[in-house]
Order: C-alpha cells, then structure tokens, then sequence
C-alpha cells in the first residue's frame, strides 16, 4: 500500500468501536488519513480514538445509531464541516442475527434488515450528493461470505448482506466514469465479539479483523470491485457458483454454520 495515497484522505468508518471497524479506522490513520469513527458505544469509541491518536492524525468521535437515518446525516455533515469533504464511506456496521427459518419471526428480519442493510445505504446516501458534486469518492460496503453463500441458521443475516451485496452491484455500475468507485469485501468468519460464542471448523477458521482491513484499503487503492477473503472462501464461492448442490454439500460436510462454545 502506498501511504501517499491516503495521506490526508477523509473518512468516515461506521461500526468502528470493535472488530473490523476498529481495525479499519486505525490502518487508515497509520497511512495518513483523517478519521471520523462513528457507533453506538461512545465509551468505546473513546477507546479507538486514543489509539488513533497515536499516529498523529485528527479524529472526529461521532456516536451514532445506523438504523436511524437522520444520526447517520447528522454525522455526515458534521464530517464536512470539519473537513470540507468525505473521501472514504466505510459502511461497516452490523449485527450477527441468527434464526432457524422454521422458528424465523418478522421481528428477527427486521432487526437484521435495519442494522446490516438500512444502516449501510443510510450512510451511502448521504454521501452520495456529496461525493456527486465533487465527482470522487469511494465507497466500502462490509459486507460477509453470507452474502453469496448463504448459510443454516444465519436467514436473517444473509439476507440482510445478500441485499446489499445486490445493492453495491448496482450502485457500482451505475457510478461508472463518475470517478466515485464502490467495493465490496465479503469476508468468510472473522474473529470479533460478534461471532465470539461460534466455534467453527477448522476449515473456516476465523480471521483477524486486521486482515480484512488490509484487503479494504488494498481495494480502495486498487480500485478492486469485490474482495472475498480468505482463500478457502473463494474456494466455496467458486464451487457453489458452479455447483450449488457442491456448495450445499461442502456445507453440510464441514458443519460450516458453526456451533456454540
């Protein structure tokens, strides 16, 4: 990665007090950006930015709900009016919810569709005028593996990240030559508080959260459209778009959804 190219860069990391967030807001600091961090968990927030701190950089601590759209534009302007301008969306903030279809309440749904999906294009179109006056931006929508392979017991979640891995599909196009870039990063299971009580198999042993920001600001510079991260996700990804009745298999075989600690 090039320091130079995100040396003085604003951006704006929501779901930034733990896990990927967290670890995204900090390599974007270590190579020269401005950082607005934004969450519910204003304490831990605080956390984040005397780490940040360290690398010289200013910070705005921006306690905000996702699903609440008008929080969401109210840290958006407060970013501009601090720094005249919005480089970088990392639209990260989400929620692990899990329900057996069979046992699936519309409460479940809900409750995933506002964190993980709402609460990303909340945030994307706010910027979005934005970044159209300017003609430049980059958008980062974290989304997960479930949004393209869908695992038992996670209806609610993959649906949730299905949409918005439908959603960024789009917006990319439509964005074309209008020197605004989207990327979408897919990572398999990460090792944050979210997933903490999943023990999973080896197969699909959890990541670090350093990891996967790594692979965001890797995308950002190279302008990657999509990143699915690790390897053996790709391998999966691979095989279920060939072969779905493969993929169903594979998951079955390894018990990828995972169990309780």
């Amino acid at each position: 990665m090039s320091k130079r190219f995100f040396l003085n860069k604003v951006a704006i990391v929501t779901g930034a007090s733990d896990g990927i967030g967290r670890a995204t807001a900090l390599a974007l600091a270590r190579q020269g950006a401005h950082v607005a961090i934004s969450a519910r968990r204003e304490a831990r927030l605080e956390q984040v930015a005397s780490e940040i701190k360290v690398y010289g950089k200013e910070i705005l601590v921006a306690a905000a709900d996702v699903t609440d759209s008008s929080q969401v534009a109210q840290l958006v302007d407060g970013v501009i009016e601090r720094w005249g301008c919005v480089d970088i969306l990392i639209a990260n903030a989400g929620e692990y919810v899990r329900a057996p279809v069979q046992s699936l309440t519309l409460t479940d749904l809900q409750h995933s569709m506002a964190i993980n999906f709402y609460g990303g294009i909340y945030a994307i179109l706010a910027v979005l005028p934005h970044m159209r006056q300017r003609n430049s931006g980059h958008i980062v929508v974290v989304t997960s593996m479930n949004g393209k392979k869908g695992m038992p017991l996670d209806a609610p979640y993959a649906a949730a990240k299905f949409a918005m891995t439908g959603f960024a599909e789009v917006l990319r196009q439509e964005l074309y030559g209008s020197g605004i870039f989207v990327s979408n990063i897919l990572p398999g299971r990460v090792d944050t508080e979210m997933i903490r009580n999943l023990k999973v198999p080896w197969i699909s042993a959890k990541i670090k959260p350093e990891a996967v920001a790594r692979a965001i600001l890797i995308a950002i510079e190279k302008r990657k459209p999509e990143v699915i991260l690790p390897p053996l996700a790709v391998w999966l990804h691979y095989v279920n778009v060939l072969s779905p009745k493969w993929g169903d298999a594979i998951t079955r075989f390894f018990h990828l959804e995972g169990w309780k600690n």
